[in-house]
């Protein structure tokens, strides 16, 4: 094992080496800025990986390999590293003008693992013919991606069968708050500049406004009454805008995370716009639910609760929910955001079970948001007077 340890360690070291060496050599990068804005690609990544390989091949078989792929893709082979372990396995790594290419041997599970990164004009796919050839196997595992300034974000709602990912043109943000959230502001390829809190998109440019406009709309349609309105959470500001736009006099928001609003204001404009601003809104820091016992009775005909939709806030809303409803006015509704049907049934079911037992009544509406790539679901309660 420290056999293995110590070679590949020492391997590394070298082909960072040569790396620096061949970005010298050939003159093609720039000095990287701060910005991702500057970067381009900077080349093109092959990994293959055989399975069901039941021969195992000598070390001078991988060295014409490596030269035949060479002289297919036109990169020079400046060095070949070598290194056959005991009992078994085999390891070795090109070192080219062009950057590198690899083979990893492993014998007992009857695989071959192969990558090739290069620079150069031709795609490190060219590989792939030659290797089918002649490694004999059952299948091949392809990858194939660029180098570059593009990242990917994994959803959370990926499954270990079903990954999905967003592309990232850059990070704008990337920190742990005061009260503990890990707050990033990406800018996503498709959808601009995007808010992202403990890993889960919540809001992103171009699509936001169904968002929120969803959330206010909802609860419009069962009372058009619009003189004041509180608003739990919502740290990106979309929802307050909305409640300006629909000419609510009054606005209260709850917001547990300064800095949230602050990312936003700074990198998602379009979505906060003036809201800060404006002297219909005022903000009260800190825990929503223990600020909202100073507030007297009846006093919003609206409440927006844009907190998570996870099991703990229900639980929290749930115990709050008879505060909420004292600050309710009689006619008033209560809407709160509550996921996505589709993805967590059981989730919208024990929201929807807590505002039927606290009002007697519940309305789900949903729209489709592309940046989710699912259709969201608010749920909404009238307070009717007796």
């Amino acid at each position: 094992f420290f056999d293995q340890l110590f070679f590949k360690i020492k391997l590394h070291q070298l082909i960072n080496k040569y790396f620096l060496v061949v970005i010298k050599k050939n003159n093609k990068y720039k000095k990287m800025r701060d910005s991702f804005e500057t970067m381009k690609k900077v080349g093109e990544h092959v990994t293959i990986d055989f399975l069901g390989v039941k021969q195992e091949y000598s070390p001078d078989f991988y060295s014409k390999v490596i030269y035949k792929i060479a002289k297919k893709a036109r990169v020079e082979v400046l060095n070949i590293a070598e290194h056959k372990f005991k009992p078994q396995g085999f390891t070795c790594v090109a070192l080219l003008a062009e950057s590198h290419m690899s083979f990893h041997t492993f014998p007992e599970k009857g695989i071959i693992s192969f990558d090739f990164f290069t620079c150069a004009k031709i795609s490190p796919t060219a590989a792939l013919d030659i290797l089918k050839k002649e490694i004999k196997h059952e299948r091949a595992v392809v990858r194939n991606f660029d180098r570059s300034n593009k990242g990917v974000y994994e959803d959370i709602y990926s499954t270990p069968g079903h990954k999905k990912y967003y592309v990232v043109d850059d990070v704008l943000e990337n920190f742990i708050s005061k009260v503990g959230q890990h707050i990033e502001i990406l800018k996503l390829e498709e959808f601009g500049n995007a808010l992202f809190i403990d890993s889960e998109l919540q809001v992103a440019e171009k699509d936001e406004k169904k968002y929120s406009g969803q959330f206010v709309n909802s609860a419009l349609s069962l009372s058009k009454d619009n003189s004041s309105a509180a608003i739990i959470g919502g740290g990106d500001g979309g929802v307050a805008r909305e409640c300006l736009s629909k000419g609510f006099d009054l606005i209260d928001w709850y917001e547990l995370d300064p800095e949230v609003v602050k990312v936003c204001q700074k990198h998602l404009p379009k979505i906060c716009g003036e809201v800060k601003a404006n002297n219909n809104v005022k903000t009260y820091w800190g825990d929503a639910f223990e600020s909202i016992k100073k507030v007297k009775d009846s006093k919003y005909d609206k409440i927006f609760i844009d907190l998570n939709d996870d099991q703990f806030c229900i639980d929290l809303a749930t115990k709050n929910m008879k505060g909420l409803k004292r600050i309710l006015k009689p006619g008033g509704v209560i809407t709160a955001q509550v996921g996505c049907l589709s993805k967590k049934p059981k989730q919208i079911k024990n929201w929807m079970g807590v505002l039927e037992n606290s009002f007697g009544n519940v309305e789900l509406s949903e729209t489709f948001i592309p940046s989710f790539d699912c259709r969201w679901n608010v749920a909404s309660s009238l307070f009717k007077s007796n």
